[in-house]
């Protein structure tokens, strides 16, 4: 019986993580190029809103697919012991928050006025993923790249990035606090949660492309 070297099958896990990441990644833009959803605005509607449309199923399956590639890749990650425990559980509440978001989709405002139990908890779930995954990929850096300082850098600036855009959203909100006034209508919410979601998809297939031997590198 032939096996196959630890090595080999757990980059073809990191591979095809990153091809769930790719594939979920561009069935979302595909939401937004085919009717009807070509009609909701990509800079003041959330991503979340696809999954109120027609094609709620398209959305789902896009959400699940990187929360599947994701978890497998991560999964590799830990594998390889390049990906500490703290990052792992960080990564696991990204996982799940994507999980949570198809399970409760958002509410939908045109027809209610206040969120119900799980439109609540898809707002916890969609902000516990955000911030957890570029987390993840700060606390992993290092472990992950201890000899490619270039990739190390990358998924840093990256997860900062992730980091900023949110941010944004969290300045909105203490600016509403302030004023009196609706923090999703002072910042361009649908295109800063796209810049967000874009910025943690490159940093986790930054993370997760694998990295090549060195020699005498046990296999």
């Amino acid at each position: 019986m032939v096996t196959l070297p630890a090595r080999r099958v757990s980059v073809a896990v990191s591979l095809t993580g990153i091809a769930a990441l790719v594939i979920g990644a561009g069935l979302v833009l595909l939401l937004q190029v085919i009717p009807p959803t070509d009609r909701i605005s990509v800079t003041r509607r959330t991503i979340s809103e696809y999954g109120l449309s027609d094609h709620k199923w398209v959305f789902d399956l896009a959400v699940v697919l990187v929360a599947l590639g994701s978890a497998a890749g991560l999964a590799a990650l830990r594998s390889q012991r390049r990906l500490p425990a703290p990052a792992a559980l960080l990564g696991t509440l990204w996982t799940l928050g994507l999980l949570v978001i198809v399970a409760f989709p958002k509410p939908d405002w045109a027809t209610v006025s206040r969120a119900d139990f799980g439109g609540t908890l898809h707002r916890i779930a969609s902000v516990v993923a955000f911030v957890a995954l570029p987390l993840a990929v700060l606390v992993a850096a290092r472990p992950a790249f201890p000899a490619a300082a270039g990739r190390r850098w990358l998924a840093r600036v990256l997860a900062i990035g992730s980091l900023g855009w949110f941010a944004v959203i969290l300045g909105a909100v203490v600016v509403a606090a302030v004023s009196g006034g609706r923090w999703w209508t002072l910042i361009p919410l649908g295109l800063v949660e796209r810049g967000m979601a874009l910025t943690e998809l490159l940093a986790l297939g930054v993370l997760l492309a694998p990295v090549r031997e060195r020699p005498g590198q046990p296999r």
